[in-house]
């Protein structure tokens, strides 16, 4: 089954909430140093960081403030590298049981993953450095707090390694995860926080790890070669969104079965555009409400329910625009980051999800998809909660080529 999105109305100046300027312009276009390279808003949804460029990280309270207000809570960190990877933790997933949530109560911290394959550990709260992680021997380009509400930080290299850290014992050594052969761009892990998957830049494979093991689980695997750019959960881990590309064939966004290691659906770069290999995808992400994946591109940002299987937003047609993007986690806002340093928000349709879907994540964050296939259940209910049922191939169709 193929289908293409629909086209939508553009609307531009109304979807964009408001916009962060990084206090040192560029001075060129392409300027090294400037680009904001990771956004994120806190667990709770009361805090936005941003690499603003030049080895500088802003904290704000959120919602933000009219300018002619102070704003006591602003803090300012001086983390003197190219900050690449920003990650707030403790997290908690909103599946997590009233047990666990009150098991683990941690300050708020940011930790910063910088060009020297240092880690720091900042308070939110002061603003303040608690210590520097300095196992990586090279740039660290993600991070990721475990959504259980523990202190376990799994960051992602260039020195071809995972490390997984536990923030609660001071001075205890990583567990160290190896096996690619390229540089980890990408990691996430699940809801439950039992997988972790990460993707290298040039690898046609997608690495999933046991976070309870520490040891290597299996690849998922492209027969075709493939440029890896990102990787990431949805809410209730049945789903693994994969972002990659390739010159001769544009970028495709593919959804995964974790558990069987299958294909579910592929969205894949406008067919009828004359550049396909002028236009990359630079970052993706789910949202925590519903089923929303948002994806930029350097055409524009889209965001796809993939429940309802159409566009919802199609906005920041600026072909100089973001590299990465961040959901608030009570939904509503998506924030993009800039090469130019600067931070744009963006508004998302208020979508409420359906009670099937609410009944299917209750479920599938439980059990696994073999587990699910055992049930004495219609066929439909099954192919329902396997996500079986989304179209398996579509195309989107830039501005200029929109049916």
């Amino acid at each position: 089954m193929c289908t293409s999105f629909p086209g939508s109305k553009i609307k531009e100046p109304d979807d964009l909430i408001a916009e962060l300027r990084a206090a040192h312009r560029p001075r060129l276009y392409g300027t090294a140093g400037c680009e904001t390279w990771s956004v994120r808003f806190s667990p709770g949804g009361s805090y936005f960081a941003w690499s603003m460029g030049y080895g500088i990280v802003k904290i704000i309270s959120w919602p933000l403030t009219p300018k002619d207000e102070e704003n006591s809570e602003e803090k300012t960190l001086n983390c003197k590298q190219t900050v690449w990877a920003l990650a707030f933790g403790p997290c908690l997933s909103n599946r997590v049981d009233a047990f666990h949530k009150n098991r683990h109560e941690h300050e708020l911290l940011l930790a910063t993953g910088l060009n020297n394959g240092a880690i720091q550990v900042w308070v939110v709260s002061t603003g303040n450095l608690l210590f520097t992680l300095t196992e990586h021997q090279a740039l660290v380009r993600d991070l990721v707090f475990a959504p259980n509400g523990s202190l376990t930080l799994v960051s992602a290299s260039r020195d071809k390694t995972l490390r997984i850290w536990d923030l609660a014992k001071k001075g205890a050594n990583p567990h160290v995860l190896k096996g690619p052969d390229n540089w980890l761009f990408r990691c996430s892990i699940t809801p439950d926080s039992s997988v972790i998957a990460s993707v290298c830049n040039l690898d046609s494979k997608v690495y999933l790890w046991s976070l309870r093991s520490y040891t290597f689980m299996r690849h998922l695997t492209y027969h075709h070669e493939r440029a890896m750019v990102s990787c990431d959960f949805s809410q209730d881990g049945a789903l693994l969104a994969i972002a990659s590309y390739h010159s001769a064939t544009g970028w495709w966004l593919d959804l995964w079965d974790p558990y069987t290691a299958v294909v579910l659906t592929r969205v894949e770069d406008c067919e009828v555009c004359a550049y396909r290999s002028d236009n990359l995808l630079t970052s993706m992400c789910f949202s925590s409400v519903g089923l929303l994946l948002a994806f930029k591109d350097y055409r524009a940002l889209h965001i796809w329910d993939v429940e309802q299987d159409k566009l919802v937003t199609d906005t920041d047609h600026n072909r100089t625009g973001g590299v990465c993007c961040a959901f608030h986690p009570h939904g509503g806002v998506i924030a993009t980051g800039c090469r130019d340093g600067h931070v744009k928000f963006w508004r998302v349709p208020c979508l409420v999800p359906s009670l099937k879907h609410l009944c299917r994540v209750a479920l599938r964050y439980s059990i696994s998809t073999y587990q699910v296939e055992a049930l004495p259940l219609p066929k439909k209910i099954l192919e329902f909660l396997t996500y079986r049922d989304i179209p398996k191939q579509k195309s989107l169709n830039c501005k200029e080529h929109c049916s």
